[in-house]
């Protein structure tokens, strides 16, 4: 991290992630995807198959080689929205600070949706700004890709019958 100094308005505009993409695919495609909880933990392509468990009602996704990740439902509104709480990893508990993870999915004229993603709370995670500004860092370049994986995913899934031209 550097030295940089921010003010508190700036700070208030850091503390959320805002990113959107438009996907060649049918909102139900689509919805499929992000009403999963956690289809972002990847190496950049998201996983068909996943591990996948639940813990009561926390998802627990455990990958090969990023590890396990666990995420609470806060709201499945289908086909056009779901929010999850990011828990985090096993050390962090429930009542640790955590970010919250809203998918919007808005059809486009023509066919295809765009996705919205806001990843918000990151001022929560930790008192010191620069320790929460350096997680924030790696999710503000990671959702650049997640969302590319997200269009890869949904647009090789989909048949081409349902697009229209």
């Amino acid at each position: 991290m550097n030295d940089t100094t921010y003010t508190d308005t700036e700070l208030a505009e850091l503390d959320r992630i805002a990113r959107q993409i438009d996907i060649d695919a049918p909102v139900e495609r689509v919805w499929e995807l992000i009403s999963r909880p956690g289809w972002y933990v990847n190496d950049g392509a998201v996983d068909a198959d996943p591990d996948l468990r639940y813990e009561g009602e926390v998802a627990v996704v455990r990958h090969p080689t990023l590890g396990e990740f666990r995420f609470r439902t806060v709201k499945l509104d289908k086909p056009r929205y779901a929010a999850f709480r990011w828990i985090g990893t096993p050390s962090r508990n429930e009542s640790t600070p955590s970010t919250l993870v809203e998918f919007w999915v808005d059809e486009r004229d023509g066919g295809g949706v765009t996705l919205r993603v806001v990843e918000s709370g990151f001022s929560g995670l930790h008192d010191d700004p620069a320790m929460w500004l350096k997680e924030r860092e790696g999710n503000d370049k990671g959702w650049f890709a997640e969302l590319k994986a997200a269009k890869a995913f949904a647009e090789k899934s989909a048949p081409a019958s349902t697009m229209q031209p």
